[in-house]
């Protein structure tokens, strides 16, 4: 007998300012695709839970702190944030259009919707690297996922962001003691390192083991103050 596979279904497709992005359908799951590059999908958000919740935790029990979560994607790193009420202030940067439009009023409304009607929340339409050198604000805990790790970028563009001048930049929007956490598809040492070199404090590695290979990854580090 032969197996039968669900097909992906594309329920959109845009081009964005970056390329072309697509939000499909496989089986019960919402996938994103970004210049033909599976992103993510619904299948888990473990490891997305875990981004928020590590950067609240490394905090100093701080009132209410404000978080800035680089890249909307299917909404899991939102929703868990603004399920919890010790956060205060809700930020996410995401420059495509299209997978805002998606959470707003498309199918992944389903993750996000509560997010979203949180008066806590706010998105803001921008590119992230840009965002974090020009933006004035400044936030507790910054937590990125924006790319599949520091060595696999969506685009090239987002290579400077794990630069030493694109973490001076994401230090610079910290508050003293505040916590950057970046999401990895895989743990990376190297990365640790160039945390060090940047002048971040208690850098660490918290995984989450998958089905098959590599552990997913949160890099976490602290600004000094």
């Amino acid at each position: 007998m032969t197996a039968v596979y669900d097909t992906p279904v594309v329920l959109d497709r845009r081009e964005g300012p970056y390329g072309e992005v697509v939000l499909r359908r496989h089986g019960a799951l919402l996938q994103i695709i970004a210049n033909g590059c599976f992103l993510m999908d619904t299948s888990d958000g473990r490891s997305e839970r875990l981004l928020v919740d590590a950067a609240r935790d490394a905090l100093d029990g701080r009132a209410a702190p404000a978080v800035l979560i680089g890249g909307l994607g299917v909404g899991f790193s939102l929703a868990h944030a603004a399920a919890d009420p010790r956060w205060g202030r809700i930020t996410v940067v995401e420059r495509e259009p299209a997978v805002v439009d998606w959470h707003r009023d498309g199918p992944l409304a389903e993750i996000s919707a509560d997010a979203l009607a949180d008066p806590r929340t706010t998105i803001v339409r921008a590119d992230l690297v840009a965002y974090v050198n020009e933006t004035c604000d400044t936030f507790d805990a910054l937590c990125l996922d924006i790319d599949n790790g520091p060595g696999w970028t969506v685009t090239e563009d987002n290579d400077s962001l794990y630069s030493p001048a694109g973490l001076a930049a994401c230090a610079r929007v910290l508050r003293p003691g505040g916590v950057l956490a970046v999401w990895s598809a895989r743990p990376s040492p190297e990365f640790e390192g160039t945390l060090r070199n940047a002048g971040f404090q208690q850098v660490r590695t918290e995984e989450v083991p998958v089905a098959r290979g590599v552990p997913d990854a949160v890099h976490l580090a602290v600004r000094p103050g």
